[in-house]
């Protein structure tokens, strides 16, 4: 059995917990890290201009090597192997083409990125609206009860045991999308990080 003063305060908790905390600019943000909501490639690129480079799509191979390279499936130490070789037949227009290949991996993972950062405003606006019905059921909960203090089980209303066991539940659920929610906040900075690292290193070719 739960004790009223105690489901007050988780209540309270669940809103002002650091899961759903966030920047003032944007309610819907609840990651620590800072919200970008789409990059740029000037960020990490400061070889050739792109759209001298012409369209990745067009270049097949170039198209092929960017989304192979960009696949987080594709471990970093076999990018390397990957870029020599496209480097040694990639002919005299190998700058231009290279430049392609970073096209399309900035287009996919900036792609990718975008799609998370929208799924986490959605997974924090689902967190919210759970929290509130979590406060609700505690306010429903001490108003069901006799009193301020929590009487013996035994002797507890029905409606209110069945009340505690559906805020216990869905607390339980609350947290255990929270401790998700920390991970996939972390995958936007592993994204960008994957980005810099593979321009790095096609510019190191150039």
């Amino acid at each position: 059995m739960i004790r009223l003063p105690t489901l007050t305060l988780v209540a309270v908790g669940l809103l002002a917990g650091p899961a759903l905390s966030q920047p003032k600019g944007d309610p819907d943000w609840p990651c620590v890290q800072r919200k970008v909501s789409t990059l740029s490639p000037g960020t990490v690129w400061t070889g050739p201009d792109l759209a001298e480079a012409g369209s990745w799509g067009d270049d097949f191979e170039a198209a092929q090597l960017a989304q192979k390279i960009a696949s987080r499936r594709t471990p970093l130490n076999e990018v390397d192997p990957l870029l020599d070789a496209f480097a040694q037949s990639a002919g005299p227009e190998k700058d231009k083409r290279l430049t392609r290949v970073f096209a399309g991996v900035f287009e996919v993972l900036n792609g990718e990125r975008n799609k998370v950062v929208a799924g986490i405003g959605r997974y924090a606006q689902g967190q919210r609206r759970m929290a509130e019905r979590i406060r609700d059921e505690a306010d429903k909960i001490s108003a069901t009860k006799d009193g301020p203090s929590a009487q013996d089980a035994r002797e507890m209303p029905k409606e209110a045991s069945e009340l505690e066991t559906k805020f216990a539940w869905d607390r339980r659920i609350f947290q255990e999308r929270s401790q998700s929610l920390t991970y996939v906040c972390e995958v936007p900075t592993l994204l960008e990080q994957r980005l810099g690292e593979i321009a790095r290193r096609i510019q190191a070719r150039l």
